[in-house]
């Protein structure tokens, strides 16, 4: 008993969802049903899955961009993703995604693609470490005279990632932010993300179908299917990894059989309807 006491209380300070339900809407059976997941502090979590099965949207609950039932169903540093703002404001929960936008809570998700420089959105962010700041732009090689309306994909996505890092979050959302990066950056960035989580005890939950070299980056990984939640461990737990060091592999042969398995029977709505969170017509709330 003890011991559960000590790991609730872990758990409080990074990553909480305890029956976890929510649909976009209510005549469509629900993405998530019961849904739970633990992520400790400190932890590297990878978020696998096969395309549609529920991790960019899981990534957004968690960031608080779609709201659940209940303040106590998704729980971010003990927090409710959805209802606390402060986690936000405050820079501790950071979300990076696949659209160009600062961050995820700003007032119309500013976009990086007008005729403004680097140096113009990365030095106008208030309240940024120095070092931090200039940290991120030599690691993420930036040239603060580039034009944000003529530089390449990758260029943007690296003043983005740049923006999205500035503050020392503690839970820290990944969605398939590296894949404009060549692999120097990426590989310079997943060391970087590796030194916050030992150093600071930090949180990070990736999204990705890239797994070159995070056989020994990550320490959890996260496997959903269609919705639910089919492994939850440590990366050292992974039983086909003992027989093969190739992380994509595996994560490959899983996806393969699941394309071989039926999708989960339509689940009933009626008890979505008469949920006192959401409209009769749309279960999905957003920011």
């Amino acid at each position: 008993m003890a011991e559960e006491e000590q790991q609730e209380k872990q758990y409080c300070r990074g990553i909480q969802v305890r029956a976890m339900q929510f649909t976009y809407d209510v005549q469509q059976p629900p993405l998530f049903l019961d849904f739970n997941l633990n992520v400790a502090p400190g932890s590297r979590c990878l978020l696998v899955g096969a395309n549609g099965s529920g991790k960019t949207t899981l990534l957004k609950i968690l960031a608080g961009k779609h709201m659940v039932g209940g303040t106590d169903v998704v729980r971010v540093l003990n927090c409710s993703a959805f209802h606390d703002t402060k986690l936000v404001c405050s820079g501790d929960l950071a979300y990076l995604g696949e659209s160009w936008s600062k961050n995820v809570g700003s007032a119309g998700e500013i976009p990086l693609q007008g005729d403004f420089s680097a140096e113009h959105m990365i030095f106008g962010v208030e309240g940024a470490d120095p070092e931090r700041r200039d940290k991120l732009i030599e690691l993420l090689d930036i040239d603060l005279q580039w034009r944000m309306h003529k530089v390449s994909d990758g260029q943007r996505r690296r003043v983005q990632i740049c923006l999205g890092l500035l503050y020392p979050f503690k839970v820290l959302l990944l969605d398939e932010v590296t894949v404009d990066l060549d692999v120097v950056t990426r590989m310079d960035l997943l060391d970087f993300f590796k030194e916050e989580c030992e150093q600071r005890e930090a949180t990070i939950v990736y999204a990705t179908h890239i797994f070159d070299g995070l056989e020994t980056w990550a320490t959890h990984l996260a496997y959903i299917q269609d919705g639910e939640l089919r492994r939850a461990e440590k990366i050292s737990d992974v039983n086909e990894l003992k027989s093969s060091t190739n992380l994509l592999s595996v994560v490959e042969s899983w996806l393969r059989a699941e394309t071989k398995l039926e999708k989960k029977s339509h689940v009933q709505k009626t008890s979505f309807a008469s949920s006192p969170f959401f409209s009769s017509r749309q279960m999905a709330y957003y920011r």
